[in-house]
């Protein structure tokens, strides 16, 4: 049996945000649930979930659902470096301070 899982408050409201948007997705395309489930290869019942921001649904399923309304081009950008600030501002911080070109044998230096 899994361990129970309660994930922060910021990440179920995200996910609550997530699923609303979701189920407006569906509506506006006016798709059944039955047919978007089916596309996502999940049940009714699933798809209930995800568009109520269940927590323990998998984000594979999430994606599935996405995939199944046309929106999953944006998941591929969640993480990405250039939607993340502190990663970069991380990233800069390791950058050395001074490049040094490499000399070959036998060429004089200049100066």
């Amino acid at each position: 049996m899994p361990t129970p899982h309660n994930p922060p408050a910021a990440v179920r409201r995200a996910l609550r945000k997530l699923g609303a948007d979701i189920r407006d997705a569906r509506r506006r395309r006016r798709l059944p649930m039955a047919v978007v489930a089916e596309r996502a290869f999940t049940s009714r019942s699933t798809l209930q979930r995800v568009e109520a921001g269940d927590t323990n649904v998998s984000i594979g399923i999430y994606a599935a659902v996405l995939q199944a309304l046309g929106l999953l081009d944006g998941v591929g950008q969640i993480a990405d470096i250039a939607n993340d600030p502190v990663g970069q501002a991380l990233a800069s911080a390791e950058l050395p301070k001074h490049a040094h070109l490499k000399r070959t044998a036998g060429v004089p230096r200049d100066g």
